[in-house]
């Protein structure tokens, strides 16, 4: 059964350092591009010891917005379980024909919860 998605961004990991990325402490990762790209491509450069599977770390995944999460995982491989990496904001991965893809619930508007997204 297919479900109703709506795109969000692909995530590229990359071992190259770019001039605008943010370190983020809490998942010892690197990120930039998501806020300045019109489709959504955003760079995810990994410290070694990140703690993401390799599938995540290595592959691009792709992420969608999803009005119902636990729908969205119910009966799939699950990679990453449900986490709130910041407040508003549920996520989850999962893998797809040996492919990592992100799902993202949001708790409002993604511009009040998701700063610097292009989304209002």
């Amino acid at each position: 059964m297919k479900r109703e998605l709506t795109y969000h961004h692909i995530g590229i990991p990359t071992e190259i350092p770019r001039e605008d990325e943010v370190y983020l402490e809490q998942y010892k990762m690197f990120v930039s591009g998501f806020e300045t790209s019109r489709l959504g491509v955003e760079w995810i450069r990994f410290e070694e010891d990140a703690p993401f599977p390799d599938l995540v770390k290595t592959v691009p995944h792709v992420a969608f917005v999803v009005d119902d999460l636990e729908k969205a995982i119910a009966d799939q491989e699950i990679l990453i379980y449900p986490n709130s990496p910041s407040e508003g904001v549920t996520v989850a991965f999962i893998v797809e024909n040996g492919a990592p893809i992100e799902f993202l619930e949001f708790d409002g508007p993604e511009f009040e919860v998701w700063p610097g997204s292009a989304v209002e």
